[in-house]
This record gives C-alpha cells, sequence and structure tokens, in this order.
C-alpha cells in the first residue's frame, strides 16, 4: 500500500468490464456493421456469425414494409460466416429504421411461433399421455 492511501488493484480479464456492482462481464464483438458506401436510403450491413437461415427470413419480412424499394442478401463465401443484406427505400424513409422495424417484426414472428408450438406440444402431452418421451 502506498504512503497516501492509495492501493494497487488488479487489473480486470481481457476484454472485460464492470457493472455498477463491480461485477465483470465480457464484451462481445460488434457483429453488425454498416459497409461504406451507404446512405440514408440505401445500405449495406455485414452480420458476422450469421447465414442464409437469418438472411431470407428477414429479407422476407424487410420485403413486406411498403416503403421498401430493394431488399436481398449474400453470403460472400460458404467458409465465412458473414452475410451480406442490402436495402434500398423509396423517398426519405432511412434504412436503418426500416432494418429495425425488419428485426422487430421477426423477433415477434418469432415469439408468436414458440408460443403456438409450445401450446400444441403441451396439449399433445395432455391428451396422449402414454406418447410423451420420457427423460
Amino acid at each position: 500500500m502506498a504512503e497516501d492511501g492509495d492501493r494497487e488493484m488488479p487489473d480486470a480479464s481481457a476484454g472485460a468490464d464492470a457493472n455498477a456492482n463491480g461485477a465483470e462481464f465480457v464484451r462481445e464483438k460488434q457483429r453488425l456493421r454498416l459497409l461504406p458506401g451507404s446512405t440514408d436510403t440505401a445500405a449495406s450491413f455485414a452480420f458476422d456469425h450469421e447465414d442464409h437461415t437469418l438472411g431470407n427470413a428477414l429479407r422476407y419480412m424487410i420485403m413486406k414494409n411498403p416503403d421498401v424499394e430493394f431488399c436481398g442478401y449474400s453470403i460472400p463465401h460458404p467458409s465465412e460466416a458473414i452475410m451480406n443484406l442490402r436495402i434500398q427505400t423509396w423517398d426519405d424513409v432511412s434504412v436503418f429504421e426500416v432494418l429495425r422495424k425488419g428485426l422487430s417484426d421477426l423477433s415477434d414472428l418469432c415469439d408468436v411461433v414458440e408460443d403456438k408450438f409450445t401450446t400444441a406440444r403441451d396439449d399433445f402431452n395432455a391428451t396422449h399421455p402414454d406418447r410423451v418421451a420420457r427423460r
């Protein structure tokens, strides 16, 4: 301990921060990037660690928006876990708001599918107790 009352503190582990309670949490790498050459009405995004599963579903949800002129995705190379998404909108509609809405709508749709599946599974298990898998 130093003479002035200061004490040396151990370093936090690499890539970690502390919250208000002092507990460490690991900071994740940004998984969504805006690609160069983008404007407010036409932009390309790169999603790290994503593939056709998100690409096709998100493209479908975004294309349902009447303010969208074009939306498409590509996987540049099968050995790289990157999905590129391109959005172009009509007039002065922000591609960033369109992307947020598309992600939100897709999340809501997944919640509905999960709820319906859980309800159907529970109903089936209640009416067919002899077919319930034992663990």
